[in-house]
């Protein structure tokens, strides 16, 4: 039986495929102040914005390629049994091949209902507008988990974590809750991999630093696991 290894991914293992990250630039994504683009408040301030911005990213996106570090990931399913629970809702896990995925932000190639996000519909790179509607006739909106919104998977990915004898942390400081306290459900004696080219804050279990970006990191880490 493979072991279970969980991979709890961020921003930083997209941004080398060209994906910017918001928190290296002073809350600004993309020139936009972050909580107008990613916030509730944002979406009933101004949703005409919140669509164009989203609309942008999807089409970035579709000119983008995973790296080597998705890559590796995805080729650790030959060798465990790997869940990746990222806060990042770009495809590029999929792309690359991991095949058990757990978004906790939401995916940016989906689209919902402004009713609960109900009737999910997968509209890959395409754009939407204002005032386009669901199948139970309210607005489309994002598919994206936003600031001041419920994580409704993070119980499910605190139940993987759980389970893990092996742990990677790439490009996430886990600063941010509720996903900052996914590490709390490890187990004691889970092997935990931190891999980040910044000093990450202490954690608060005996974890291995790799202090790297995450493709130069991965290719380290896969050295040691696959011996």
């Amino acid at each position: 039986m493979k072991k279970k290894l969980v991979v709890l991914s961020g921003a930083g293992v997209s941004a080398e495929s060209g994906i910017s990250t918001f928190r290296d630039s002073d809350g600004l994504w993309e020139n936009y102040n972050v909580m107008e683009v990613a916030s509730i408040e944002g979406w009933y301030q101004n949703p005409e914005l919140v669509i164009d911005f989203y609309n942008q990213r999807r089409i970035q996106l579709a000119n983008v390629e995973p790296n080597e570090a998705h890559k590796i990931i995805a080729q650790l399913e030959e060798y465990y049994d790997v869940t990746v629970v990222t806060q990042n809702v770009d495809n590029l896990h999929e792309r690359a091949g991991s095949t058990q995925i757990i978004h906790l932000h939401g995916e940016l190639t989906k689209v919902c209902s402004d009713n609960q996000k109900k009737h999910v519909k997968d509209i890959g790179y395409e754009t939407f507008q204002f005032g386009d509607l669901a199948e139970d006739g309210e607005l489309l909106r994002p598919f994206i988990v936003w600031f001041g919104e419920d994580v409704p998977l993070i119980h499910r990915a605190a139940e993987i974590v759980a389970e893990a004898e092996i742990i990677i942390i790439i490009g996430t400081s886990l600063n941010v809750y509720p996903a900052a306290g996914l590490l709390y459900s490890a187990r004691q004696d889970a092997q935990i991999y931190v891999i980040d080219p910044k000093e990450v804050q202490p954690i608060a279990k005996i974890v291995h630093f790799i202090k790297e970006k995450a493709t130069v990191g991965m290719r380290k880490l896969w050295q040691g696991l696959i011996k």
